[in-house]
């Protein structure tokens, strides 16, 4: 079975459930597992994988595995590219007109850019670890911005995932899930300023 297959098979929610209940003796291995490779498997749906993993789980113990997950896959990606962001191949792209601006940019907004982009359940979760490891993202605002990110968009996933069928009938209890979303969002401003205050990046 290649990559593709895989893909493929956890792509449907009946194939996914049934792994995980599969393998549930192994404990949370395999909700981690599943959410730390999306870091390295692009295609993998992160919305379905996180709210099977409530569903099997429990909201609580599914929204932990999740969590851990993610932010271990983002972590190692980020650490890798630093590690290597020195090579020669690596330099000379950076110093590409286009990506040398980018770089700049993110320099001058790195812990908002990682922030604000790891709110979205989808969206391109490698490209922003890679790019955050090249424009040489200090090691602890990355995982702040990370674990706080990452932390609000699987919390709410997990949420609507655990009982799905409430928020189909009752639609208006989302209203709740954005209000956590936006004093989530309050409250990471504040930590922002405390982070990161405007200032240009030192590389530790």
């Amino acid at each position: 079975m290649d990559i593709s297959d895989i893909v493929s098979y956890v792509t449907n929610e009946d194939n996914l459930k049934h792994l995980l209940e599969q393998y549930r003796s192994l404990g949370p291995f395999p909700g981690i597992l599943l959410t730390f490779m999306k870091s390295f498997v692009p295609p993998l749906p992160t919305l379905l994988i996180v709210g099977v993993n409530a569903a099997v789980y429990g909201l609580w113990a599914g929204f932990l595995y999740s969590w851990i997950g993610i932010v271990s896959g983002c972590l190692v990606t980020f650490l890798i590219v630093r590690k290597i962001a020195g090579h020669p191949y690596l330099e000379r792209l950076a110093r590409k007109p286009k990506i040398a601006r980018t770089t700049k940019w993110i320099r001058r907004n790195a812990y908002s850019y990682v922030f604000l982009l790891s709110l979205f359940p989808v969206g391109p979760f490698v490209v922003i670890n890679i790019a955050a490891g090249l424009a040489g993202m200090r090691l602890r605002s990355f995982l702040m911005a990370v674990l706080i990110g990452k932390g609000i968009m699987v919390f709410t996933v997990s949420y609507i995932g655990y009982d799905v069928a409430k928020y189909i009938e009752n639609p208006y209890q989302l209203l709740y899930v954005l209000l956590f979303v936006a004093v989530s969002l309050i409250v990471s401003k504040k930590i922002e300023k405390r982070f990161s205050s405007g200032q240009t990046m030192e590389l530790e």
